[in-house]
């Protein structure tokens, strides 16, 4: 781990006071957490916190498996925000952090004052993200709003699924996630310029905005030439042909033609090398324009053999996967290798087992801990401001804390 090996995490000594919910808000501070930060998670003591303690399958008193899953590293502080005494006690924190990192409702961090033109008087240089599900303006920005609705939103669903089925979201949260991240990025951008200049900022990023942005090439393709995106058979590629999922004797496995030489590798492993110079599927447009004829020749070639069969003959030759399910996934040896799975005590589930952060700096990653359990950090955090322990024990008796 990086501090056994001497070195400070890249994020070591940047301090986050967050708001935040579910999921999408609390993966991005996640991400914060597991590259040093100290991030502080404010939880209402009125209403149990984060709803994301509650949620099932997998739930104890006051934790669930899901909240593990997006919150590891950080601390939780109860403070009630709409009291005057909380809401003090948070402008005493804010003097003393980076960030401030909510993911409510467009329209309420300037009602709890948590945007900048709110904050600046308490310190200048304080950065306040905002990830909401539109937006701070416009009409939706009072909107409540999830993954799941901003995949019907942005087009995901209409081009996902099979065209004789109807339309279907992802198998992930992946605006949620995605939406996480690119909040901690903006955040960990903005602070670097506030250390810069003296002077903090507003930061927003939206559900909404990230499903259109990541809309992409398919975004550019139809601005510019009108192109309509419709379903494909077999999870299959827009423009690449064949990269898609092709039936095995046992399952499934992805094929990946994207250059030339990977499609001619692919139909000699097949045993059927004529189909390189087929004048139906010589190039990538010929091969786009006779889709289904050349998918109707693999298919019944493909379920000759196993996954594992199809994994050893093409591997190295063209890019192909199995489709695994997760359990599979999880074990898998590059998984294990890359130490994508940790262990973390906890003090009801014993030990949570979860998927590791992603990201490693000189081959390390920062040691993780558990997510925390509701108010667990209340006095430390209260310390680090001064507040004496007979202030501390008066505020809890009052259920400020």
């Amino acid at each position: 781990m990086a501090e056994e090996s001497g070195r400070q995490p890249p994020l070591a000594g940047v301090r986050v006071l967050a708001v935040e919910q579910f999921g999408a808000g609390p993966w991005g501070t996640m991400m914060l957490a597991d590259l040093g930060a100290e991030v502080i998670k404010i939880e209402n003591p009125m209403t149990g916190g984060d709803v994301g303690r509650s949620v099932p399958p997998y739930t104890v008193d006051q934790d669930s498996l899901y909240f593990q899953s997006f919150n590891r590293s950080k601390k939780s502080l109860t403070l009630d925000l709409q009291s005057p005494e909380g809401r003090d006690i948070f402008h005493r924190l804010v003097a003393v952090s980076d960030a401030v990192y909510n993911n409510l409702r467009g329209d309420v961090p300037g009602k709890l004052g948590l945007d900048y033109a709110n904050l600046k008087g308490t310190k200048q240089a304080i950065v306040c993200c905002s990830l909401s599900a539109f937006g701070r303006t416009g009409e939706r920005a009072a909107d409540p709003g999830y993954d799941y609705l901003m995949q019907g939103y942005a087009g995901w669903m209409s081009i996902t699924g099979d065209p004789a089925t109807p339309p279907q979201k992802s198998g992930l949260s992946l605006v949620d996630l995605s939406a996480g991240v690119l909040a901690s990025l903006a955040t960990v951008s903005a602070i670097l310029n506030a250390r810069r200049s003296g002077l903090g900022c507003d930061v927003d990023v939206s559900l909404f905005d990230t499903a259109i942005a990541q809309l992409a090439y398919l975004g550019a393709w139809h601005l510019t030439e009108g192109y309509q995106p419709v379903r494909q058979p077999d999870s299959a590629h827009p423009s690449q042909v064949p990269s898609q999922i092709l039936p095995t004797r046992d399952g499934h496995i992805v094929v990946m033609c994207a250059k030339e030489k990977f499609y001619q590798n692919l139909v000699k492993a097949l045993g059927v090398p004529e189909l390189v110079d087929d004048p139906r599927f010589r190039t990538a447009p010929d091969r786009m324009k006779h889709r289904d004829a050349l998918v109707a020749i693999l298919k019944p070639l493909t379920q000759t053999r196993t996954t594992a069969e199809w994994m050893g003959l093409l591997k190295g030759d063209v890019p192909c996967a199995p489709v695994n399910t997760v359990e599979e996934a999880l074990a898998d040896r590059q998984a294990v290798a890359d130490g994508m799975i940790e262990a973390l005590p906890h003090w009801q589930f014993g030990i949570v087992r979860q998927p590791a952060s992603p990201i490693k700096i000189d081959g390390d990653r920062a040691s993780s801990v558990r997510g925390p359990a509701l108010g667990e950090h209340t006095d430390e955090v209260l310390d680090l401001i001064g507040v004496e322990p007979g202030e501390v024990r008066r505020l809890r008796d009052e259920g400020v804390i």
